[in-house]
């Protein structure tokens, strides 16, 4: 399961960064204001991608991707690109509880 997380968090702060030339273009959004929020979201998901071998750091995933589908404020298609990756994230998660074997208490 964490590969698959770490896959989804990765290639969706890949997405956040690519949507920075469209806040400043087609949004016509302040371009420090959309590097300095991109560059902060990417950094969040570098970050949890790295804590995932933690419980907790599955629920600031889950919060992340409340936090990108929040970003179709400035850029709209961001409210579709959220959603889907969310989709993939809860997925995901349901995905690994289900399959991921069991680990048994040494006793």
């Amino acid at each position: 399961m964490r590969r698959v997380a770490a896959s989804i968090l990765l290639m969706e702060a890949l997405v956040v960064a690519l949507a920075v030339p469209v806040a400043a273009r087609v949004a016509d959004a302040d371009l420090g204001l959309a590097v300095g929020g991109a560059a902060g979201l990417v950094l969040g998901a570098v970050a949890i991608t790295a804590l995932l071998r933690y419980r907790w750091a599955y629920v600031a995933g889950t919060v992340w991707q409340a936090l990108v589908i929040a970003t179709g404020v400035v850029v709209p298609a961001m409210y579709v690109l959220g959603a889907a990756f969310a989709c993939l994230w809860g997925t995901a998660l349901w995905l690994g509880r289900k399959h991921e074997p069991r680990r048994v208490p040494r006793s």
